[in-house]
């Protein structure tokens, strides 16, 4: 016999939108927003916390989706990949991606962004051994040397 839990609303301010989402206890906030919310530019990639591939920004520090509970979140706000681009512009590091080919098969793309884009407001991004270990959360894939020199572009305004 399954165990049906009871739901419960977490008010969220997704994207500078407040958004009201009903969820059971137990779910994590990527499922809340790719499920509920539709919002599938986060990745569920190990669900473990391991590849940053579901990084976004919670009350503007990086965490990891799959790790953190919606209902932890009730009030603050939430920032995925959708939300960089202002104004039909993308964000300075999500242009700095593209031009350095800075992807290889792109799933772990968003969160290696929402990654880098917090490092560099966090001021971690002084050198390329602090870049380096401040990514060291996200999947290493092939196009590494591409995305340390799209941060590094990005940094300095590319």
């Amino acid at each position: 016999m399954s165990e049906t839990l009871q739901r419960i609303a977490v008010k969220l301010d997704v994207n500078g939108k407040p958004r009201t989402i009903t969820v059971e206890p137990r779910t994590t906030l990527l499922d809340a927003l790719r499920e509920a919310l539709r919002l599938t530019g986060t990745k569920k990639g190990c669900d473990q916390g391991s590849c940053g591939a579901c990084t976004v920004h919670l009350d503007g520090r990086r965490v990891n989706a799959c790790l953190t509970l919606a209902a932890r979140c009730q009030g603050k706000a939430v920032t995925t990949i959708e939300g960089l681009a202002r104004d039909g512009e993308l964000h300075p590091m999500q242009a700095a991606f593209l031009s350095h080919d800075g992807l290889q098969c792109g799933y772990c793309t968003p969160g290696q962004i929402m990654s880098a884009v917090a490092l560099v407001e966090e001021g971690r991004a002084v050198s390329d051994s602090a870049i380096r270990e401040w990514m060291s959360g996200n999947c290493r894939c092939g196009a590494y040397p591409h995305i340390l020199a799209a941060i590094k572009d990005a940094v300095q305004g590319g």
